[in-house]
């Protein structure tokens, strides 16, 4: 059964930078900490990643999973939803950015299976983290490109 877990961050960034900083996945490794290499493999017909390999750091060891994404509610939203994995079963997910004072508020939403089965608390636990690392380096990276 999938862990769902949601997350809202305040960023000091406009809507649009925010989303162009999510939509630029070949640089996640430059900013995403647990992210360690991105590849790729497929490109939608405006050049933007469709499907995309990522290995990253996740319970303590090397993890891969394969992502493909969905533009079509740009440049409000990014969804995602996994095609392989080897210690995830699903991890799907999708950011929402709305404009607010200034900055953007953004939302993120994200539904994990693993393979092994492990206690409840132990999955929210480890969804919370990745969600609430993942909106602090976004905030940062988004923030400093202004």
């Amino acid at each position: 059964m999938a862990e769902q877990a949601t997350e809202h961050t305040s960023v000091s960034a406009p809507p649009e930078r925010c989303f162009a900083v999510v939509t630029d996945i070949e640089r996640y490794p430059e900013w995403a900490a647990d992210i360690k290499q991105v590849t790729v493999e497929e490109r939608d017909g405006d050049g933007r990643p469709q499907l995309v390999t990522f290995r990253a750091a996740a319970f303590g060891r090397s993890t891969s999973y394969t992502l493909a994404y969905d533009y079509s509610d740009a440049p409000h939203a990014l969804s995602w939803r996994q095609t392989k994995g080897d210690i995830t079963t699903k991890l799907d997910g999708q950011y929402l950015f709305e404009a607010a004072d200034g900055g953007t508020d953004i939302t993120y939403h994200l539904e994990v299976e693993l393979r092994v089965p492990i206690p409840g608390f132990v999955k929210m636990r480890a969804a919370s983290r990745i969600m609430t690392t993942a909106l602090r380096e976004l905030k940062a990276r988004a923030e400093s490109l202004g």
